[in-house]
């Protein structure tokens, strides 16, 4: 009777056998493993280049609408700053307990087991949204032109020179997916390069981006010197009355039952100034994200034998995004008012052309020509680099969740995804990084008519669920290993 109340015959030979099988498999090996090919100086710059795509370029003008240019550095300092303490937590840990996947890792070890799998998926989800976002926004800034009623307020001294038609009338009417398809093909092919080539590759596209933000600082200061000198009273004259350091109001559109625009609604003083910031704070988060490929690269660092080089390399990739972010940003505040027109955008997050990048409509407002098109160039390449970067972060993400069991359904098929996810080819997690690109074409999403709406919900995602993120991240922080203990 006893031995009736024990399904002994519940498990078949079979089943016991896949079972064992895919512990078997669940083990390291060479076909599963990630190779440590990547020094600290790819490490920086892969996490550079990661952070460094359309957020500033496209958004800065965003954000000094919102709150005024005195805010929009407060903004950033203060965004950052959260940033680099997140990227601290994180960091410390990672030297203590490298592992593949940290950002899951650690809040499933000391919080919950549940809660680290929910942040896996979360994690891996919103790097894949920005693989969209970024190859979206190459597609928009080849839509590059200005209105002539806009280049007739600005016509240079010159009358041998005249502001018309900046613009690149070649790409002016094909569909979007005309250039999704090529970019997303190359963002693939780079990441199917053994690690070390795919680490030199953006390693030389870090120190690119990195000059060019540089370069970008002292051309504004130059700019700002330009309108001294013909125009302005003060270098800080847009920082003054009538424009101030602070927008004057938030507006807000109102909308009806059908979802068209009604109305605008204003909101002045105290009320319209936190509104102003915080939203402005919020956009800016989205040109903050990436700061955590230091940390999910650690699998593939061979110097972290070094227990200073993952500590050394959160505090460099933070102080680098903070300091060249805030300069810009004062910079180009220096040259262009928040109010002017094509800065004007009632939306916290959606993806423009290069015309309503405030480093380009400085250069309008200067009457300069040629440079216009030089900056929407680079735009499109730091597009596609960050594009490049959010692929290989989402891939790895991949590859370490496909090592657990538990967050995946107990099923054969599952079994044999896992499997296939798991296994590398030198090095590289190659269905990884193919799954993960699948859902990069989401950015073909921009071929339609409401491809500003599209952007608005994918950048207002990335956002949301950054945040989820680093909160978790940070209360892992006070739990994890090296906490203090009451």
């Amino acid at each position: 009777m006893g031995e009736e109340d024990v399904p002994v015959q519940a498990v078949t030979y079979d089943s016991m056998e896949q079972l064992n099988m895919e512990d078997d498999y669940l083990q390291p090996s060479e076909e599963t493993e990630l190779r440590k090919d990547l020094d600290e100086r790819h490490i920086n710059m892969i996490a550079f280049s990661a952070v460094v795509g359309i957020g500033l370029f496209l958004q800065a003008g965003k954000v000094t609408y919102l709150a005024g240019p005195g805010w929009t550095i407060l903004s950033y300092l203060f965004m950052g700053s959260i940033m680099w303490s997140v990227m601290a937590c994180l960091g410390e840990m990672t030297a203590l307990l490298p592992v593949k996947g940290p950002i899951f890792e650690f809040p499933g070890r000391f919080l919950d087991r549940a809660t680290g799998y929910a942040v896996g998926w979360m994690a891996w989800f919103t790097y894949v949204i920005i693989v969209a976002v970024e190859i979206a926004a190459v597609a928009q800034l080849f839509k590059f032109q200005f209105t002539q009623g806009y280049l007739e307020q600005y016509q240079p001294h010159d009358p041998n020179t005249k502001l018309t038609n900046v613009q690149w009338p070649f790409f002016e009417k094909p569909n979007s997916m005309l250039w999704v398809f090529p970019f997303m093909i190359i963002t693939l092919v780079v990441n199917l390069l053994p690690v070390r080539w795919f680490g030199e590759v953006e390693y030389v596209c870090g120190c690119f981006k990195m000059v060019f933000i540089s370069g970008l600082i002292l051309f504004n200061i130059v700019l700002n010197r330009r309108l001294v000198a013909r125009f302005h009273t003060s270098p800080f004259q847009y920082y003054n009355e009538p424009y101030g350091f602070i927008s004057a109001n938030f507006t807000q559109r109102a909308f009806n039952a059908t979802g068209q625009h009604e109305s605008e609604i204003i909101f002045q003083g105290s009320g319209g100034h936190l509104a102003s910031v915080w939203s402005a704070m919020t956009t800016a988060v989205f040109s903050l994200i990436g700061f955590d490929a230091v940390a999910i690269t650690a699998a593939e660092n061979k110097d972290l034998a070094r227990d200073e080089s993952m500590k050394l390399a959160t505090r460099k990739i933070s102080l680098r995004i903070i300091l060249l972010y805030t300069l810009a940003a004062f910079t180009v505040g220096l040259n262009v008012p928040y109010n002017d027109p094509n800065l004007a955008d009632y939306n916290i997050h959606s993806l423009k052309s290069g015309q309503y990048s405030i480093f380009i409509i400085q250069q309008i407002r200067d009457g300069l020509i040629h440079w216009p098109h030089f900056f929407n160039a680079f735009f499109i390449f730091s597009a596609t680099s960050a594009g490049i970067n959010a692929l290989y972060i989402s891939s790895r993400l991949l590859h370490a969740l496909a090592s657990l069991d538990d967050v995946w359904p107990r099923s054969n098929r599952f079994t044999f995804v896992k499997r296939r996810l798991r296994r590398t080819y030198n090095g590289v997690p190659v269905t990884a990084v193919f799954v993960s690109w699948c859902f990069g074409w989401l950015s073909s999403l921009v071929s339609s008519k409401s491809s500003s709406e599209v952007s608005l919900k994918l950048l207002t995602l990335c956002s949301a669920e950054t945040g989820l993120l680093h909160s978790v991240l940070t209360y892992t922080g006070q739990s994890g290993p090296g906490a203090p203990s009451n």
